[in-house]
């Protein structure tokens, strides 16, 4: 009997415990005067701009689209500033998970979190910012907690969410950031950042359903005679492709390119098309695509193989090289006899002249050999690059340097690092710490030499009076110092680099960084990308072209196009100082 009621008093302990402490939140659509009066159905609540600003009788437009954290008592202080006069450590756990939505084009995200343990009696809510990596663009959600709910440290493993961020860009970086109210005038863990990657259209959609990232996935080849016969898939009907191009490189360097135009009457789901022209046991890398901007080639490997010739005309030709190897052979008698009497005299000739010094002989094969090419370096991740530069050009040069950093990250598979992008992690660092600790983790530091950083090198002895010019001074010293020391241990210094545009001259150099390589950018972007990857350009008989980062061809990219009007702005800018 005492067990059936233990049994029912366990069942309704945990009852209550199960109703009493909910795992998860979201947020509702409320006002702030419910939350800040405690009434039923706002334990947690959205806070919209018009909320605030009909609320409060202010614009809220920093707290919206600039994500500036406004203190507690702007919003939650004026009917109990006792709320305000704590604050709790950053939330952990941020997770990112992404919700289907109905438009292809975009991507929708909602954000998690857990509150921390550490100062949770005081917490007020959350503000989430999520901001375009490398962009302007923000967005932010306010959200609150009731005015009259009490936390302790058992309500830390509670997961909170954030309200839908929609409408995202497909395939671009993001960095959400989570801040816990009430936000402290001066403290370094109120918040907490994380970086992510919105899904690509194929990872979203699927490969048949992106019309720019689509490429044929089946791809048959054999030989005819001297033909090459290629045989792919089409694209759906659906995504509007009619016309492709095939193009392939051999050892001679010529390019063959072919139009290929399907007839979808005869066979709408595959075609097939010839290659002519193509040397005999020669390689050919040849790559096929859609005839749309910026489309995904297919590459594959073809060779000529020799063709086998009819029986009737091997017999024919067996005959007649048994007569030429019969008089193959009295020839080479008569030239070896011949040979014989020329070289005794040129072994008489020989004894008679002094030999070659050994020296010239090996100078001239050291001259030979001296011409290599790096490996491509096997590593498991992209190469870390620091950009550093000065900010005394003004904001046209900090805008090349903005673009700059995008298309190599974008286009030229390099993981960058910029302090524009982390401008968080900087305040709680500070600027040198944060570009110290950088220099350590990054495989390269590019920095980028202008007038403005040449002027404040010459003249660091005056007053300094921005903090940015100070840490540029400081930064550069240091990698001056270190650039002397390794060539003074004679340790690799390719490590650092040095690079212009076309609006800064060679005299903006620093001399202390005149050991490191030198790159004047658009025109060096290939050179730059053979040393970040430590792959050769050139070779004997061949030619590395590298798609889309050429002098020329970097600027049909949206972010190479972005990166030319950027110079070109800065171009008239200094041209008119």
């Amino acid at each position: 009997m005492w067990r059936d009621k233990l049994s029912l008093l366990l069942s309704i302990i945990v009852f209550v415990i199960d109703k009493g402490f909910q795992t998860s939140f979201r947020p509702h659509s409320c006002t702030l005067q419910c939350v800040c009066q405690g009434s039923p159905g706002c334990e947690y609540c959205r806070i919209s701009k018009d909320d605030v600003e009909t609320t409060l009788g202010f614009t809220s437009a920093g707290l919206f689209a600039g994500c500036i954290p406004w203190l507690c008592h702007s919003f939650l202080g004026l009917q109990s500033p006792e709320v305000c006069q704590h604050f709790v450590h950053a939330p952990r756990n941020v997770t990112i998970e992404f919700v289907e939505s109905q438009n292809p084009k975009y991507e929708t995200v909602v954000v998690s979190w857990r509150p921390s343990q550490y100062g949770i009696a005081f917490l007020r809510g959350f503000l989430v910012s999520l901001q375009t990596l490398g962009g302007t663009q923000s967005t932010c959600q306010l959200l609150l907690l009731q005015n009259n709910m009490s936390f302790s440290a058992v309500h830390a493993q509670r997961v909170y969410y954030s309200d839908f961020f929609t409408d995202l860009s497909l395939g671009t970086q993001y960095a959400v950031t989570v801040m816990a109210l009430p936000v402290p005038e001066i403290w370094e863990k109120f918040y907490h950042s994380k970086l992510f990657f919105t899904r690509s259209c194929p990872e979203k959609n699927g490969l048949e359903h992106c019309k720019t990232d689509w490429y044929p996935r089946y791809i048959e080849v054999h030989q005819e005679n001297k033909d090459i016969v290629v045989t792919f898939n089409l694209a759906p009907k659906k995504l509007g492709i009619s016309r492709y191009f095939s193009s392939c490189f051999g050892r001679d360097s010529r390019s063959i390119f072919t139009v290929i135009q399907p007839d979808f009457s005869v066979n709408s789901t595959h075609h097939t098309y010839r290659l002519q022209n193509l040397h005999t046991e020669t390689n050919y890398t040849c790559e096929i695509a859609a005839d749309i901007v910026d489309a995904v080639r297919k590459p594959f490997f073809v060779q000529v193989q020799h063709t086998v010739k009819d029986p009737s005309a091997l017999n024919k030709a067996s005959v007649s090289l048994a007569v030429l190897f019969s008089v193959g052979i009295l020839l080479a008698v008569f030239l070896a006899v011949i040979f014989t009497i020329h070289w005794q005299k040129k072994q008489k000739q020989k004894a008679a002249k002094t030999d070659t010094p050994s020296d010239i002989t090996e100078e001239y094969y050291d001259d030979y050999t001296e011409h290599q090419f790096l490996p491509v370096e096997n590593r498991t991740r992209p190469p870390r690059l620091l950009i550093c530069y000065s900010s005394s050009d003004g904001s046209a040069h900090i805008r090349v340097v903005l673009q700059l950093a995008t298309f190599v990250q974008k286009h030229m598979a390099t993981e960058v690092h910029l302090d524009l992008w982390d401008a968080l992690r900087m305040t709680e660092e500070g600027d040198f710490g944060w570009y110290c600790r950088k220099m350590k983790e990054s495989d390269f530091v590019l920095v980028i030499c202008s007038n403005g950083l040449n002027q404040r090198q010459h003249n660091q002895r005056e007053e300094v009076e921005e903090r940015t010019n100070t840490s540029s001074l400081a930064i550069i010293a240091m990698i001056g110092e270190e650039l002397f020391r390794a060539k003074s241990l004679s340790e690799d210094i390719s490590k650092y680099i040095t690079a212009t545009f076309e609006y800064s001259k060679s005299s903006d150099i620093p001399t202390m960084l005149s050991l490191a390589s030198h790159y004047t950018l658009p025109e060096d972007l290939p050179l730059l990308f053979s040393h970040l990857h430590g792959v050769s350009l050139q070779k004997p008989g061949a030619y590395l072209q590298i798609e889309n980062i050429s002098e020329n061809g970097y600027s049909k990219l949206p972010a190479g196009a972005a990166l030319l009007l950027a110079i070109q702005d800065a171009s008239i800018v200094f041209s008119g100082l």
